[in-house]
């Protein structure tokens, strides 16, 4: 899956809004609640970089860019505005 994908992914959810979905329950929440998330994932992928396994760094890593993505769809931020700012 490429960060395009998760983002679409991102952005279906957010309009389709699967009750069986966690993302869902964050979308319901609203941005102080998608970016605790987006906050403790990162302090786990800086934890798993740290003390624990490669594999565990990219897990965290993973989770981080999705949250990424759902804030990004929360908030209706494109893939292009961000690309302008890389």
């Amino acid at each position: 899956m490429t960060f395009e994908d998760m983002y679409a992914l991102a952005c279906k959810r957010k309009k389709e809004m699967p009750e069986e979905s966690g993302t869902t329950k964050l979308f319901q929440k609203g941005p102080h609640a998608i970016g605790k998330k987006l906050v403790e994932e990162a302090a786990e992928s800086w934890m798993a970089a740290r003390f624990e396994s490669h594999d565990a760094q990219i897990l965290e890593l993973s989770q981080v860019l999705y949250y990424v993505a759902v804030m990004m769809a929360e908030k209706g931020i494109s893939l292009e505005e961000v690309y302008k700012k890389l």
